[in-house]
């Protein structure tokens, strides 16, 4: 099954972290209260992939940019991610009528 662009996990935490101006333990703690879930080496390493700093990103600017405690941005990303399915779930049923329509006609 191929892999979606963005989501092979390849940086580890030091590297990680740097890349995004936080602290290791943040990205621990965003770990450990269920925020992010990177991905794990053989070795059990923490890897984070591009699609894991992008939401750091979006974690970050929400605490710092916007003020929302983590309680909030766990809501939040709870939302986009229910409203990201939802979206995909439509686009299917689109494609599905689609097809029908073309069987049908």
């Amino acid at each position: 099954m191929p892999v979606r662009k963005g989501t092979e996990p390849r940086y580890v935490i030091s590297v990680a972290a740097r890349m995004l101006g936080m602290q290791t333990h943040t990205l621990r703690y965003y770990e450990k209260i269920g925020i992010i879930e990177p991905g794990r080496s053989s070795g059990n390493i923490r890897l984070y992939s591009e699609e894991d700093l992008e939401l750091l990103k979006r974690v970050r600017a929400l605490v710092n940019d916007m003020g929302v405690n983590l309680a909030g941005v766990e809501v939040i990303l709870r939302m986009l991610r229910q409203l990201s399915e939802t979206t995909r779930e439509l686009e299917d049923l689109r494609e599905e009528l689609k097809r029908r329509r073309e069987v049908d006609l």
